[in-house]
């Protein structure tokens, strides 16, 4: 980090999370962040992931900006790509607060948010309004409130599909109430076509991709792979946030929602070698979930991924994070005369 950053960093985690969260959106929307300008990039960190062409694979994850309020500084932040939401058709507050809490212990984060968002027409016109630059999609949901969640998904695509870059259908959310039942192989097949069928009504028909939970247990995960083959979605984002408590030491441990950071790390790379071999690779994965390293990206991309997303890491480090990944990656391809193709999946083994 840079001593601007330390100090930036130090000052919001004085703040409440959820108020320091508020505040950093703020801060990138006044233009008081030092931002990198332009993603790090080079011939070897150039790629295209689902038909988008990224100037490096460092992606943001979703959750971060969930109203698309702060995109223009985010597009310059230093990412390949960035993904906001989740949005629902209609506007949602939330579960009560508090709903974030900080494990600085464990350099991890619990949220219960329950999909808070200002609804798909507000992010929609955000998102049109954005400067040319790098791929955004944005992560679509269901409203808690829903009689029929599954038509809610294909409702965001109709709405905003036209101003993504691409669409991610978060089924894997844990705080909403039975979303992730969405993840069974009935349902997931019934989903998917609706999303696939409102998708391929759009002039622009945006790669479709979805976001499974590191929970899964063995036949669980085949039979999603099987859906999403036969499916012909885009792409997987391995994984989103996970319920587990393994080894936490926080005092926010016995906290409600879905735990993300360091301590997910090998639960989602696992999930992600599994998925990548359970598909032979044909499917483009991206790796998410507890990168907090130049060296732990390297990893997931070595586990199958093609590209992986950041989140929880950056409340701890700050923006900067993102380019010191894409620097590293591109210096430690040309070390290993690698290509980023030859370099994912070829550790899958080391986590099977």
């Amino acid at each position: 980090m840079t001593l601007i950053e330390r100090l930036g960093v130090a000052a919001l985690h004085r703040f409440s999370p959820e108020k320091a969260h508020d505040l950093s959106l703020l801060a990138l929307k006044s233009g008081v962040v030092p931002l990198a300008g332009a993603p790090v990039t080079s011939k070897r960190l150039q790629t295209t992931l689902a038909g988008l062409a990224l100037p490096n694979p460092v992606g943001l994850a979703a959750g971060y900006d969930k109203n698309a309020k702060a995109l223009p500084a985010l597009m310059r932040a230093g990412f390949g790509f960035v993904e906001v939401g989740a949005a629902t058709p209609r506007p949602q507050p939330g579960n009560p607060k508090p709903r974030l809490f900080r494990l600085s212990e464990d350099r991890a984060i619990i949220n219960r948010f329950g999909f808070n968002n200002e609804g798909a027409e507000a992010i929609a016109a955000r998102m049109a309004l954005r400067p040319k630059g790098i791929p955004v999609g944005l992560n679509i949901g269901a409203n808690k409130d829903s009689s029929d969640r599954s038509a809610d998904f294909a409702k965001v695509v109709a709405v905003a599909g036209t101003v993504s870059d691409f669409l991610t259908v978060n089924v894997s959310s844990p705080n909403t109430e039975k979303l992730r039942d969405l993840q069974g192989a009935d349902a997931l097949a019934a989903l998917l076509d609706g999303v696939l069928r409102a998708r391929d009504a759009l002039p622009n028909r945006p790669p479709v991709f979805i976001k499974i939970a590191p929970d899964l247990d063995e036949q669980g995960l085949a039979d999603l792979a099987a859906v999403v083959s036969a499916a012909g979605i885009d792409g997987v984002i391995a994984t989103n946030t996970t319920l587990s408590r393994d080894g936490l030491a926080s005092p926010h441990a016995g906290e409600a929602g879905g735990l993300s950071g360091a301590p997910l790390f090998e639960r989602s790379t696992r999930m992600l070698a599994r998925l990548y071999a359970l598909t032979n690779g044909t499917i483009p994965l991206i790796g998410v979930g507890g990168i907090s390293s130049p060296e732990q990206a390297w990893q997931k991309l070595r586990a199958g991924a093609s590209a992986v997303q950041i989140y929880s890491a950056l409340i701890y480090q700050g923006f900067s994070l993102a380019g010191q990944i894409a620097d590293f990656i591109d210096h430690r391809l040309e070390a290993e005369s690698l290509t980023l193709t030859e370099l994912t999946g070829s550790g899958v083994q080391d986590w099977l």
